[in-house]
């Protein structure tokens, strides 16, 4: 039976393909109906590889790849993002060789939500998981954070290596429940280090073991920083970054200066990520140095276009995840020139039907009440939300333009705007901005 539904799995993906649907989900919604433990009967490779986290485990997981795959692994990856159930069995079921079941690759790469890893394995499956961070994320799903911990710890057994960002106060209690092997990694004080928090919404403020607050030599963003607690809770780090230079895009790890595909600071985390996962699976430094810093994979979540001889930066952030959020929106503001800003979303959540947009108070957007903001643009259908939020932040409402048919935002932004164009939406909204700008410049050029 199970070979048989690896190769109707491997038909409904090339019918999806012939059709031009999205095959990367669909198919494994069938199969598991039919046979729910299939993923169980399947031979896999010496290495499967879980990341997961709140926020830039689709980051990770592409640099992860690009590394071994410079190095010549074959590695089996969710490149399309699909990271639950259907999309992971999706993935797996179309790799497999449908006589002998056994996945066709050095290592399975898998991007996985938090809620779906036990779902989607047994807990012995996994060799090494990577944990980037815990933080408030889709609450209206997910619950709070311990919740999400906990299906974590439950998700795995003692065989598992856990890849831990110990500067997260919430992923480092993860240290005390896991009876295997574990590796951490952390970033020493930079440049951008603070020592009083950003915001006043931080998750892990308090220590798991004595609930007594946490005190903090130094914060890099939200939670994450070096904390200590007097019952002796504390960060220990294996693998340390250091030196964060995000104008020359460089840090240094183990003496050595690494490049960072992108000037912002989670880009040293992902990248102290994917480094400390490969190191721990065997790549030597040499062949680290080389995928990182010769072979230099492009930043998937900024984009940049042309539009009306302004320049265009696309940048992608997840909803429902205030710290990811603030992360963004932090980096729009280090621009110290006029600018626009796009924001919005059609959808709050591409998984649940839940319109909960109490997230967006957990957002400081007040950090956009400054002089060099000429304009800030509110599409989608929470336009309205989008604009009350900022109002209640102080922005005056005057600087927002609420758009109702987005067909006419190139126009708008002609009219009604100057500098920098930033937009930052949801990853549904992103391709639909880029046809409209690239469209309306096609046009332009067309006329002249």
């Amino acid at each position: 039976m199970t070979n048989i539904l690896i190769i109707f799995n491997k038909l409904i993906t090339l019918v999806c393909k012939i059709f031009r649907k999205n095959g990367s989900v669909f198919p494994a919604s069938i199969i598991l109906k039919i046979k729910p433990d299939i993923l169980g009967k399947i031979k896999y490779p010496k290495y499967v590889i879980g990341i997961t986290g709140s926020s830039g485990k689709g980051s990770t997981t592409s640099l992860v790849a690009h590394i071994l795959e410079t190095n010549g692994y074959k590695v089996v990856w969710n490149k399309s993002g699909s990271n639950v159930l259907n999309g992971t069995a999706t993935l797996i079921l179309n790799h497999c060789n449908f006589i002998t079941r056994k996945l066709k690759a050095d290592v399975l790469l898998l991007e996985m939500d938090e809620s779906y890893i036990k779902e989607t394995f047994k807990k012995s499956t996994l060799t090494h998981l990577l944990v980037t961070n815990i933080t408030r994320d889709q609450p209206a799903r997910n619950g709070n954070p311990e919740v999400i911990l906990n299906k974590i710890i439950n998700s795995i057994d003692e065989k598992t290596h856990l890849i831990l960002n110990a500067d997260d106060s919430l992923v480092n209690k993860l240290t005390l429940k896991h009876q295997g092997r574990i590796t951490t990694y952390g970033i020493n004080k930079t440049a951008y280090s603070i020592t009083k928090p950003y915001s006043q919404n931080l998750d892990g403020a308090y220590c798991p073991v004595c609930y007594k607050k946490l005190k903090y030599r130094y914060y890099h963003y939200g939670h994450l920083g070096d904390y200590k607690c007097s019952c002796g809770y504390k960060r220990n780090l294996d693998y340390v970054g250091k030196q964060v230079n995000l104008n020359k895009q460089t840090m240094i790890i183990e003496n050595k200066k690494i490049h960072l595909n992108n000037n912002v600071f989670f880009a040293a985390y992902y990248t102290l990520a994917a480094y400390t996962l490969c190191k721990e699976i065997n790549l030597n430094e040499e062949q680290l140095l080389n995928a990182l810093n010769v072979n230099i994979i492009p930043s998937k979540r900024l984009k940049t276009i042309m539009f009306d001889n302004r320049e265009v930066v696309m940048i992608e952030s997840k909803n429902e995840n205030n710290l990811s959020y603030l992360q963004s929106l932090k980096y729009i503001n280090q621009y110290p020139k006029n600018k626009t800003i796009i924001l919005g979303f059609e959808n709050v959540s591409r998984r649940y039907k839940y319109n909960d947009v109490s997230w967006l108070y957990d957002v400081d957007f007040n950090i956009l009440d400054t002089k060099n903001v000429d304009r800030i643009f509110c599409i989608g259908r929470f336009r309205f939300d989008v604009a009350a939020r900022l109002i209640n932040s102080g922005i005056d409402p005057d600087e927002l333009i609420l758009v109702d048919d987005i067909n006419r935002i190139t126009t708008l932004l002609k009219e009604n705007s100057s500098g920098k164009i930033f937009t930052m939406v949801c990853f549904d909204m992103t391709e639909i901005l880029k046809n409209i700008f690239l469209n309306a410049e096609e046009g332009d050029h067309n006329e002249n």
